[in-house]
């Protein structure tokens, strides 16, 4: 018997009584970016997605304003005295949107979903503060020349003004909402309560 074959026949005297390692089947791990809560994040992303397109303002140009610039819009249909009376202060502000400090983008943002909320809230009358920018290096008031541009390109404004001093004055626009379908119908019940047509 050579060398080699006793060599082998000693290794497998030795290793007849070893038993294969048993292999345990791997586990599929799910990766972490399927998580309920990475699919939600995904969701709410996608969602904010399409919330920005709803938002039209434009925030691209804007014809700067002087800080001393009173604003004033009022659309077709507002009666003059209704007008005269938001532009005295007259109006309880239902609503108060401060945006110091407010980048343009954050700004347009603010203004858009404040004054969608003031609406589906049925609020008639807010107040904006943007500031007069007097204190800026260009003395222009960014922020109140895109609120005097964005306001009226929002179908929910029915008009808007210059604050009085006490509100804030050329640093502040008070902010007059159309009424909904639904206030507009409450008025016309209460109107008609107690009326009797003669036969």
């Amino acid at each position: 018997m050579s060398d080699d074959q006793k060599d082998d026949d000693l290794f497998l005297q030795e290793m007849g009584d070893v038993k294969p390692i048993k292999v345990e089947k791997k586990v599929s791990l799910k990766r972490s970016g399927d998580s309920e809560l990475a699919k939600e994040a995904r969701r709410k992303a996608a969602t904010q997605e399409s919330g920005k397109d709803e938002n039209h303002l434009a925030s691209d140009f804007v014809d700067l304003l002087d800080p001393y610039y009173p604003l004033e819009f009022k659309r077709p249909g507002v009666q003059n005295g209704v007008f005269k009376k938001l532009k005295q202060g007259k109006y309880p502000q239902e609503g108060r949107l401060d945006l110091h400090r407010m980048t343009v983008e954050k700004a347009r943002t603010e203004v858009y979903n404040f004054i969608k909320e003031g609406a589906a809230y049925d609020l008639r009358s807010l107040i904006i503060v943007h500031g007069k920018g007097s204190h800026s290096k260009k003395d222009e008031a960014l922020l109140k020349s895109y609120v005097n541009k964005w306001l009226p390109d929002m179908d929910e404004v029915q008009a808007f003004c210059s604050a009085q001093p006490q509100h804030g004055g050329l640093g502040a626009a008070y902010v007059l909402l159309g009424k909904s379908e639904r206030k507009k119908q409450e008025n016309r019940d209460r109107l008609s309560r107690g009326r009797t047509i003669a036969g």
